[in-house]
């Protein structure tokens, strides 16, 4: 008899967890599996963190481009205050001009792709952060769930979508790292 009503509440338990599906599954803790998944790009870009990134680099971006633009109409301007002036002038004093503006052009473009390089590079850092941060989480989230392995899901062929451990691992950054405005505790 025991074994009867044992095995009817293991049959139960398998029954709603099909019933509610493996996201509803995770509600309870991460399914109990040696091998995990996580789509690590959507664990960055629907994370409080992330989203704030985003953001402030998006803005940062668009400030650049303003500059640029700026920059260009001013070199057009000077292009053509100096092709108009060629016809009047001593050829050998328009090429010095032309020169001497032609290395503005250059050092201006150098300048402008180094803070581009800048820009990308401190996005890069943030990300770095988050993944130093997301570490010890998906660290814990692997041990409750018995794994020895988390991979990300665009290296996968195949996988159970139960094995998948975005939506809690995103859940718990969020606590721990918030929007990244204010220091972790």
């Amino acid at each position: 008899m025991r074994w009867l009503v044992g095995s009817l509440a293991c049959s139960l338990a398998a029954c709603l967890w099909l019933l509610a599906g493996p996201a509803d599954a995770q509600r309870f803790g991460p399914v109990q599996s040696p091998i995990l998944t996580i789509d690590s790009d959507r664990l960055f870009s629907e994370s409080d963190f992330g989203k704030q990134t985003v953001a402030e680099f998006e803005a940062r971006g668009a400030e650049l481009a303003a500059e640029n633009r700026g920059i260009e109409d001013q070199l057009e301007t000077e292009e053509q205050a100096l092709t108009e002036q060629r016809a009047t002038m001593d050829p050998t004093e328009f090429r010095e001009l032309a020169d001497a503006f032609d290395a503005k052009v250059q050092t201006t473009r150098r300048t402008q792709d180094a803070k581009n390089r800048a820009l990308s590079q401190d996005f890069e850092q943030r990300r770095n952060v988050f993944l130093n941060a997301a570490a010890p989480v998906l660290e814990g989230l692997m041990r409750e769930a018995g794994a020895a392995v988390i991979m990300d899901k665009r290296s996968l062929f195949l996988s159970s979508n139960a094995i998948d451990i975005t939506d809690m691992a995103l859940g718990r950054l969020n606590e721990v790292l918030g929007d990244g405005t204010e220091p972790a505790e």
